[in-house]
């Protein structure tokens, strides 16, 4: 009975005496792991995905004021901007960036004549203003009130490394109309969540 005593208490003298390493050797291997999550963050952060702030009302009635989107930033390091994909980009002349829509990419031939958009002499199918578009109708006046080419701008044919944008507030948007082509290295990236505010929380279709 002692000597059971006796052996029990060897045991629990022993665990003690090896319990301190072992949750040390725990806690540094979760410091580490933590570490390594922390810097994977920062790599995608900074190197692959971008936050956004939309501001302004260029792009109602899809995005609004205060609404942030995350831009991914690596793939059109992958292949060029398409018709119809959101993207962010750099204006110098402006000292910002800008949220708008690519209506026409290298090659292609644009004209805006009121609430018709033709690429190449064929009417674009914008469904993601189609509603509004109704609306004003509806109201007996025009969605867009800035046509292309203009006094401006008066080449309508895209040149190798640019792309034609317009918001999709056509009557509220400073876009291509006024500012010219955008060179695909002015192009931050392409606009593919809405993260907040969490009720607005959804992917950006394209």
């Amino acid at each position: 009975m002692q000597q059971d005593l006796q052996q029990g208490q060897g045991e629990v003298i022993e665990s003690n005496g090896q319990s301190p390493r072992k949750p040390k050797n725990e806690v540094l291997e979760w410091i580490k792991a933590i570490a390594i999550a922390l810097v994977l963050v920062i790599l995608i952060r900074w190197l692959l995905f971008k936050p956004f702030i939309v501001d302004g009302p260029s792009m109602k009635p899809n995005f609004h004021t205060g609404e942030r989107v995350i831009v991914n930033e690596i793939l059109y390091d992958i292949r060029k901007p398409e018709r119809g994909e959101v993207i962010v980009f750099h204006v110098p002349s402006e000292g910002r960036d800008f949220i708008k829509r690519v209506i026409g990419v290298a090659g292609d031939t644009v004209k805006v004549e009121g609430d018709v958009v033709t690429v190449n002499g064929e009417p674009v199918n914008e469904t993601y203003i189609q509603g509004a578009i109704d609306d004003a109708h509806n109201n007996n006046i025009l969605y867009n009130n800035k046509n292309f080419p203009n006094e401006q701008f008066t080449d309508n044919k895209v040149p190798e490394g640019h792309v034609f944008v317009m918001g999709d507030n056509r009557s509220d948007s400073t876009d291509s109309r006024m500012i010219g082509y955008v060179p695909l290295g002015d192009i931050v990236g392409r606009a593919d969540l809405i993260f907040w505010p969490v009720k607005n929380i959804s992917l950006i279709n394209h």
